[in-house]
Order: structure tokens, then sequence, then C-alpha cells
């Protein structure tokens, strides 16, 4: 059973450390920064790939260390994503995290993990994040494109409708959900 909790966090608001500079590395900061191209983003690793150097030109908050992790580079970071090869330094990245009490993500190795990263599906405002409990990323990335595809353009102009509509609606709370959730209904 699939016991995690999903949320959308404010990712421009959180300091996120990156280690590892590889492929790996650059899928991970990409991520980040096509949700929250103001991410403040730190990535370290001793050698770090042109596209992703590339990318940090472009992103103001982004910031690269072209040195090996060591513990110092946790402080002052709320989230890290660690995207090396080598499994040694991605367990104790783990270990110096939940010491300090930071939410780790270790790409493909889902047992050291306290969060997944979800593949997204977007239309406009509309966001859905997509988890398969770390089982298949790959399965979660096919069912994101199938999404995308049958989910209409359109679906942003219905959403600014319901926005308009929610800030017009008078009534306490109860009366407001009652009305939107008549409006909504045909979405069944």
């Amino acid at each position: 059973m699939n016991t995690l909790f999903p949320i959308f966090v404010k990712i421009e608001n959180l300091r996120t450390l990156v280690v590892g500079g590889g492929y790996v590395g650059l899928e991970k900061l990409n991520a980040l920064l096509s949700n929250g191209p103001a991410a403040p983003v730190t990535l370290t690793a001793p050698e770090i790939r042109d596209e992703i150097v590339e990318m940090a030109g472009a992103h103001p908050h982004v910031q690269l260390l072209y040195e090996a992790y060591r513990p110092g580079h946790l402080e002052g970071h709320d989230l890290v994503i660690v995207a090396t090869n080598d499994k040694a330094v991605n367990r104790q990245v783990q270990e110096d995290c939940k010491a300090r009490k930071i939410l780790v993500n270790v790409a493909d190795t889902p047992d050291l993990c306290d969060f997944y990263l979800s593949s997204v599906v977007r239309k406009g405002d509309l966001k859905i994040a997509v988890s398969t409990n770390g089982k298949s990323p790959t399965f979660a990335k096919r069912f994101r494109e199938v999404l995308e595809e049958i989910l209409p353009e359109s679906l942003q102009d219905t959403l600014d409708n319901l926005q308009s509509i929610r800030n017009r609606l008078k009534g306490d709370f109860q009366e407001k959900l009652e009305k939107l959730n008549e409006i909504t209904r045909v979405l069944k």
C-alpha cells in the first residue's frame, strides 16, 4: 500500500542542495527549476556537466561548487537530492541529512529516501503529481504522457472561470463549497 503523503511545496522558499553533477544531477536540477525557476539551489560535485553549467548560467539562484560532498554543504539547506553513482557517498549524505533532520532523496534508492520526486502533468495552473511509491519511475513518466495527451489545453480557461465564480460567491464557507461542488459536478 502506498502510504506517501502527497504535498506541493513552494520550492522557491526552500534552499535545496543537489549532490552530483552528472546526468541524474542534471535531470534533478531541471525538475527543480522547471517547477520553480527562482528556486535557490546549490549543486556540488567534483565534475559538473556542461549542460548544468549552462542551466546555472540562466538561473542566478543556482550556485555550483566544484568539490566533492562534505557534511558542511548541508548547512542552511532544507532539502537534499543525491544524484551520484557512488553508493558510499549516497549513504553518507543520507546519514548526515538524517542526523540534521533534513529531508533527502537519493536517486534510484527508495530505501534511503524521505520523499520521492514525482512525474508531473502541467496544464496551465493545473498540476498533477504521479507517484508509484518508488517502484517504477518509468511507469509514472508514461502515465504522465498519457494524461498530458488526454487533458485539453482549455483547462486553464475552466480554472480561470471557476476562480472568478469563487471570488464572486457570497455566504459562509459551507455555502460556497456547496455551490462550487454543484458547478464542478459535471466533471464526473
